[in-house]
C-alpha cells in the first residue's frame, strides 16, 4: 500500500503507529475543523510529544510551516512541511465533558446514541488505552486548525474562521510515532450549537529529507533536533 484516506467523522477518535519517512495530510472539510492530537513514541511510551519544548526551542506560540514538534527527549515527532491556515495552537488542552455540558448541555451515549456529545478527553483516553496508556500519560496536545487569542488581562479567546473548508495541513514524521487524535470541539469554542467537524486525512510516503530542508533549518534548534534523530537511528536504515 503506498497511499491511504480516510474521513474521521466530526466528535471521533482515531489512532494509528506511523513509521518514519510517511507525511499524513489533514484536510477541514467544512472549515472551522479542531483536531486534538499527541504523539508518542510506540518503542518507549513514555516519550511522548512536549508543547513547551516545541514553542520555546522555536521561539513562537503558533504553530505552522517550518515547525518541527518535538518529544521530551529532545527529539522531534514530526515537521509541519505544508500549511495552507497558518496558524494551529498546542496550549489549550482539551474539552472535557464538563465544558461540553456548560456549553450545549448533556447528552450521553446511554440516552442518545449516536447524537451524544463527545469530549476531547475521554475521547483521547478510548485511543489511549488500546495501547495500555491511560488518564496519567495524558500530556498537552495539538489542537490544529484552531487558533487563539488573548486580551490585555490574559484571558484567551478562540479566534473563528481560523481555517476555511479545504484548509489542510501536511506532517512529515521523522521518528515512528504513535498518533491519537480526536475530532472534537475545541475547549474555547462558543459555538451556538455543539460543533460536528469531520476531516479527511491522507497518508502517504514523504519524499527524503534533502539537506536544505526548510523545516531542518528553520530554527537552528531545529537542526540539532535532526541530529538527535539521526543518533537515534544511528546503525538503521532510514
Amino acid at each position: 500500500m503506498t497511499k491511504y484516506e480516510t474521513i474521521i467523522p466530526a466528535s471521533s477518535h482515531w489512532s494509528l503507529r506511523i513509521p518514519r519517512g510517511t507525511q499524513m495530510t489533514l484536510t477541514d472539510l467544512e472549515g472551522d475543523a479542531n483536531v486534538g492530537m499527541v504523539f508518542y513514541n510506540p518503542e518507549n511510551l513514555l516519550e511522548r510529544y512536549n508543547a513547551p519544548d516545541t514553542l520555546k526551542g522555536q521561539h513562537t506560540f503558533k504553530l505552522s510551516k517550518g515547525h518541527c514538534l518535538y518529544s521530551d527527549m529532545g527529539r522531534i515527532f514530526a515537521s509541519i512541511i505544508d500549511d495552507t491556515v497558518g496558524w494551529h495552537e498546542t496550549v489549550s488542552g482539551n474539552s472535557h465533558s464538563s465544558h461540553i455540558e456548560a456549553k450545549w448541555g448533556k447528552r450521553d451515549y446511554q440516552e442518545d446514541h449516536n447524537e451524544w456529545l463527545q469530549n476531547g478527553h475521554d475521547a483521547m483516553l478510548v485511543e489511549m488505552a488500546k495501547y495500555g496508556l491511560s488518564k496519567a500519560d495524558i500530556t498537552a496536545n495539538l489542537n490544529l486548525f484552531s487558533r487563539v487569542k488573548t486580551d490585555g488581562d490574559g484571558n484567551m479567546s478562540l479566534v473563528e474562521n481560523n481555517s476555511v473548508a479545504g484548509s489542510s495541513v501536511t506532517l512529515r514524521f521523522e521518528m515512528d510515532t504513535l498518533v491519537i487524535l480526536h475530532t472534537c470541539p475545541h475547549p474555547l469554542s462558543t459555538a451556538e450549537s455543539y460543533p460536528k467537524k469531520p476531516v479527511a486525512i491522507l497518508l502517504e510516503k514523504a519524499a527524503p529529507v534533502a539537506e536544505d530542508d526548510y523545516c531542518k533549518h528553520f530554527r537552528p534548534e531545529n537542526t540539532r533536533g535532526f541530529a538527535n534523530n539521526a543518533l537515534y537511528y544511528f546503525g538503521q536504515e532510514a
